[in-house]
């Protein structure tokens, strides 16, 4: 190859991908991890693994279809500390959810719930949609009686977060948006982002087909994952089985076409509940500039960037996270008028 075809290369495919992919950041090559801080990977305190979840598991019919969730934590919290609700992304389930949910359980009762048409709940009877979703969020709450919630969701449930504290705002008492889909996504070329999607749904069957073979195997795992995580090789491999379980779920290519279609930035500023966003700095899948304006377009918010993290900084610094998570539900409520902005970029070990 010619001296300077390599840069000119990677211009073109650049340009090709710009409005495809909305984000600039690519993948860590995998010797990069063992740069990525002591934090990333590391199992948080307490350990989901000390939990029995078949006790912690349970159903409840919402809206005539079955809903699993997980459910820790002292259901007799005081009236002053709502309930953490916990709502998965795309191709996710509750287990998205191991490593928050015993932490936040400390004080809280906490709840994960499998989004219908995902893990192991039954398809909606209604067209998939953003606010579908919020609606069946909404009701889900309601038959538990958990009234006021502390809503935390990761990209496509941070979308249906959003979603839930502008349409239900008696609901929601406190929002953390993580990674949230809702902004870049409405960008999208749709065929180009479509083709993708719909590849990324074929690639998906394959790994569930072959998930053994890419958790134990490192070089395949990173080849798998390194669009979602930043450094696949530093997740626990028990933690990573769990997690891809939900992967492959007949509402995976139902809710691309509800995130690509549904435009509600012009209500963003209607969130009116204390709001943290947290973002990983090399997010692939949703740019961190997306936190940038959801911080600006939510009058009382503040944002927490962790560096060398991709998509579901929850996973991928858990003990970061649940400290941050933290000290957001023990933040005492300031009033509307007002905006807490403390930009705690760089938060990452």
């Amino acid at each position: 190859m010619a001296t300077g075809s390599a840069p000119r290369t990677r211009r073109i495919v650049s340009g090709a991908l710009e409005g495809v992919l909305p984000s600039t950041a690519r993948p860590a090559a995998p010797w990069a991890a063992s740069r990525a801080g002591d934090d990333y990977g590391a199992p948080a305190t307490p350990d989901w693994r000390d939990v029995d979840w078949s006790d912690r598991a349970h159903d409840i019919e919402i809206e005539g279809r079955r809903i699993r969730y997980a459910d820790i934590g002292p259901a007799d919290a005081a009236s002053d500390a709502p309930p953490v609700v916990f709502v998965h992304g795309l191709g996710g389930n509750w287990q998205n959810w191991l490593e928050n949910l015993p932490s936040t359980a400390k004080g809280r009762r906490s709840l994960a719930l499998d989004l219908p048409g995902f893990g192991s709940s039954e398809m909606p009877v209604e067209k998939i949609s953003i606010a579908g979703y919020a609606r069946t969020v909404d009701a889900w709450c309601e038959a538990l009686g958990l009234g006021h919630v502390v809503i935390v969701g990761n990209s496509m449930g941070g979308f249906i977060g959003a979603e839930l504290a502008i349409s239900f705002p008696r609901r929601v008492e406190r929002l953390a948006l993580v990674a949230a889909a809702g902004i870049s996504i409405t960008n999208l070329r749709r065929r180009p982002a479509m083709t993708l999607t719909r590849v990324n749904t074929a690639l998906s069957a394959w790994t569930i087909a072959r998930r053994h073979d890419m958790i134990v195997r490192p070089r395949l795992r990173h080849v798998t994952l390194s669009f979602v995580m930043r450094h696949p090789r530093r997740i626990p491999t028990d933690l990573l089985w769990e997690v891809l379980g939900g992967m492959g779920a007949g509402a995976f290519m139902p809710s691309m076409d509800a995130l690509t279609t549904y435009d509600f930035r012009d209500r963003i500023c209607e969130i009116g509940c204390p709001t943290l966003v947290v973002w990983g700095r090399e997010d692939m899948l949703v740019p961190v500039k997306d936190a940038e304006q959801y911080e600006r377009l939510i009058p009382n918010s503040r944002k927490v960037v962790m560096d060398d993290t991709g998509h579901v900084p929850m996973m991928e610094r858990p003990s970061t996270f649940n400290r941050e998570l933290g000290h957001f539900l023990e933040e005492q409520t300031t009033p509307s008028s007002g905006r807490a902005k403390q930009d705690a970029s760089s938060a990452a070990a």
